[in-house]
C-alpha cells in the first residue's frame, strides 16, 4: 500500500520537480513568486492530476489479479509450514 501512495505522490510532484529544473536550466529565480504564476501554478496541477488519473487507470486495468479468479489466503499446511496467498 505504501508503494501505491508514493507512486501516485511521485507522479503528482514531477510536474513541479520539472518545472523547477527549467527555472534552474534558465538561470531563473526559482524561489520568486514571479517566476510561479498561478496561471503556471494551475496548468502543473492539471497535469499532475492527469498523470495520477492516468496511472490509477493503468493499475486498476493490468494489475492485481486475473478476471475471475480465487484468492487462496495464506495459511499453515499439512506440515506446519506458511503457504503464502495465491489467487487461482
Amino acid at each position: 500500500m505504501i508503494r501505491t501512495l508514493a507512486t501516485e505522490i511521485l507522479l503528482f510532484a514531477t510536474p513541479f520537480a520539472l518545472y523547477a529544473i527549467f527555472l534552474w536550466a534558465t538561470k531563473a529565480d526559482i524561489i520568486h513568486p514571479d517566476s510561479w504564476p498561478l496561471s503556471r501554478i494551475a496548468a502543473l496541477a492539471i497535469v499532475a492530476l492527469l498523470l495520477v488519473i492516468g496511472s490509477f487507470l493503468y493499475f486498476s486495468h493490468y494489475g492485481g489479479a486475473p478476471p475471475g479468479s480465487t484468492y487462496v489466503p495464506a495459511h499453515l499446511d499439512e506440515q506446519g509450514h506458511f503457504v503464502p496467498g495465491t489467487t487461482r
